[in-house]
Parts: structure tokens; C-alpha cells; sequence
């Protein structure tokens, strides 16, 4: 008989009732130390003061009035992120999957409106994007489509790292944009090199195409920048945002240029939730703390405690690693056997993963994870090895 919740998900043997900073509580009272922080999602970890007293004071004034009219909370937040960052305009969406559906069309809307359809957009293999039609066709792996055809046409999906392929695939007449990860998340903590971030946008330019950039994992502060293509020195002309933005209340976000967003006026695109009162005043204060360089900073001194201490895990491990990846506290543990083992061994000394694909183990924990809970991460991470080991 299936269950009253769709069986979509292989879940642990386990519930939570209470979260506080890095640490969750499971029914039965044990405490688990979270590098999960929801795939990405509790940046400034759970129950974060500053946002439950923010939760709290515009709940009891206004939750939601749909975007027939002006919502000043909505307004503040658009500010900020236009102030702190490349983009002209924002519009929220609840999530990074609709945050891709509105980039695709945006893109897409771009070309139609100069009267030239370059509708294809170039993606990546090992991608993530989403799970809606549209994002599934842009990851195009089997894992993704399969059954579910047929697939949205008007992507090509280019093997990760061929420059080459690229160079060939921009030649084509119909290209309108590419779409990329800075940092694969999904896809086994993959970053793309500056070199490679800078290349994308010279070819952009080169042919007028769009660069759009998916930094729903690894933006909001997660690599010691508020955004990871930051590092590179170059600006998307399209950004998806989500996951951290809302630090656990679900929201997503684009951001675009003027001259990106030109072709979306009124009636091209729409949301009954998206941009809500309560969803903004949230987004508003942790725009406001992430985006502080001495917050900023902080994220890469802990990222280095962390990063040393995974380090010394693989070269004490050689036979379970082979390599710590990433930037900032968006980490990776590139293993010898599948992650899943790592997943298990870890949850059993009450320290919570994510595995991801190319057999790599995702860290993301809150990006004020006390130097405390790294050590103690760390600790429980080598049981966890150790406890692979003997079986």
C-alpha cells in the first residue's frame, strides 16, 4: 500500500523535533551535529536568532497579499541583493527550481524580443538544476529524464571540461546562453576553475550570448564571497539564487541585468507565492548579515580550520580518499568507495552528510559553524573512517 507521503525519497531511519545552531534532536533525544544544514539551506544554522525574531515580528503583521500590489518587504530586499551584487532587477520564486524555469525563459524571452530566436542554451554534464521539466532537460542524465519523456528540447548538453566542445557548440547560430554551476553541487562538489569562469564570459561576449549562472548551492556566502564567481572576477548576465537566501524559509530568487531582463514585461511571468511579505523580511536579514565582509571573513577562516582538518583525514585514510574539493564551507571528500558507506558510518556517531555524485561526500554546514563543531566534526569523521575500515 503506498504511503500517505508520495515515496520519492530513500530517507534515514530518522525524525527531528528541535534544531539549535549546527545541532539537530531526533525523537529520541540524541543530538546530531548537522553538515547537512538541509542540502545547503540553514546558513546561519537552525533557529537562527536573527531570523526567528524577524519570523516572529512580521508574522504577526503580514504573511502574504500575492503581487497585485507593491510589497514594500519585497522592495527591500530586491534593494539589497541589487546593491551587493552585478543584477538590476530581482524577481523571487519559493525555490531554485522555479529560480531556473524563470532563467530559461528569461534568456529565451531575451532573443524572441530582438526579434531573433537563439533559443538553445549550453549546459553541463554532472549538472543539477532542478527537477521541473525545463531543469531536467538542462542536466540531461539518464538518472534525470528517464521516463520522463519527451524531454524539453533546445539544450545541448557539453561534457564538463571540454573546451573544445564548447568552442564548437557556441559556433552555432541558435545559441542564446549558457547555463552553469561556478561550483557543481550535485554533481560531486565540481568547481569551475576562474580560468574557465572568465573563458565562459569572454566567449559570451564574443557571440552575444547570455552567461547564466546557477548559484543556488554555492552562493549566499557559502565560498567566503556572498557569490562564487566573485573569485573570477566576472559577472553573469542571469543568476539563479535559493537555498541560503532564505535561511530555511523557502525562497529563490533571479537576478539579471536590465539589458537581460529586457524582454519580461508585464504578463510574461508570474508567481502566487513567490515574494511574499514574510518569505523577504526574512531574505532581508540574511542579505544583511551575509553579505558583511567580517561575516565573509570569518566563513574563509573557519573554511581554512575545516579544509586542514579534512586534509589530514585523507592522508591518514589513503585507501577510503582521494582528495578534499571545493571553496569555502561548500566541501567535498572525493572517496575510493561509494559515499552512501561514509553516510551510514557518520550518521552512527550522530554527525549528518550528504553524499552526491562522482562518489563524493557534500559538507556544507552553517556558515557559522563554531570552531567547537568543526573540531567535533572532525573527530567524529575520523570514527567514521575508522569504522569503515574494519568492515
Amino acid at each position: 500500500m503506498i504511503p500517505a507521503v508520495l515515496p520519492t525519497y530513500s530517507r534515514a531511519p530518522l525524525a527531528f523535533t528541535r534544531g539549535e545552531g549546527s545541532w539537530l534532536t531526533a525523537e529520541d533525544g540524541t543530538r546530531y551535529l548537522d553538515l547537512g544544514s538541509g542540502i545547503a539551506v540553514n546558513a546561519l544554522g537552525h533557529a537562527a536568532p536573527e531570523l526567528v525574531a524577524v519570523m516572529q515580528e512580521q508574522s504577526q503583521r503580514l504573511w502574504h497579499v500575492s503581487n497585485l500590489y507593491r510589497i514594500p518587504e519585497q522592495e527591500r530586499l530586491a534593494e539589497l541583493l541589487t546593491e551587493h551584487t552585478f543584477a538590476d532587477t530581482c524577481f523571487f520564486t519559493n525555490s531554485g527550481t522555479e529560480a531556473c524555469e524563470l532563467a530559461v525563459k528569461m534568456a529565451r524571452k531575451y532573443w524572441s524580443a530582438k526579434g531573433d530566436e537563439r533559443f538553445r542554451i549550453l549546459t553541463f554534464e554532472g549538472a543539477f538544476h532542478g527537477r521541473s521539466s525545463a531543469a531536467i532537460a538542462a542536466a540531461g542524465s539518464e538518472k534525470m529524464i528517464g521516463g520522463f519523456g519527451p524531454v524539453l528540447p533546445g539544450f545541448t548538453v557539453l561534457p564538463f571540461g571540454d573546451h573544445e566542445a564548447l568552442k564548437a557548440a557556441m559556433a552555432e547560430p541558435d545559441v542564446g546562453a549558457v547555463l552553469v554551476e561556478p561550483i557543481q553541487g550535485e554533481g560531486g562538489i565540481r568547481p569551475l576553475p576562474d580560468v574557465c569562469l572568465k573563458g565562459l564570459r569572454e566567449a559570451c561576449d564574443a557571440t552575444g550570448a547570455l552567461l547564466i549562472f546557477d548559484e543556488v548551492q554555492c552562493g549566499m556566502g557559502r565560498t567566503g564571497r556572498l557569490f562564487a564567481h566573485e573569485w573570477a572576477g566576472i559577472t553573469p548576465d542571469i543568476m539563479m539564487v535559493a537555498k541560503g537566501i532564505g535561511g530555511g524559509f523557502p525562497l529563490g530568487a533571479v537576478l539579471a541585468t536590465e539589458a537581460a531582463a529586457a524582454g519580461m514585461g508585464v504578463g510574461t511571468h508570474g508567481s502566487t507565492y513567490g515574494g511574499n511579505p514574510l518569505g523577504c523580511a526574512i531574505g532581508a536579514k540574511v542579505v544583511e548579515i551575509v553579505s558583511q565582509p567580517d561575516f565573509l571573513a570569518e566563513v574563509n577562516r573557519k573554511a581554512g580550520l575545516f579544509r586542514q582538518g579534512l586534509e589530514a583525514l585523507v592522508a591518514a585514510h589513503p585507501d577510503l580518499f582521494e582528495d578534499v574539493r571545493g571553496q569555502g564551507l561548500i566541501l567535498g571528500l572525493k572517496m575510493r568507495r561509494p559515499p552512501a558507506d561514509l553516510v551510514a558510518a557518520a550518521r552512527d556517531e550522530q554527525l549528518l552528510t550528504v553524499a552526491a555524485a562522482d562518489q563524493t561526500l557534500r559538507l556544507l554546514p552553517a556558515l557559522n559553524i563554531p570552531d567547537a563543531d568543526i573540531a567535533e566534526a572532525l573527530a567524529r569523521l575520523e570514527r567514521a573512517a575508522s569504522r569503515l575500515k574494519t568492515q
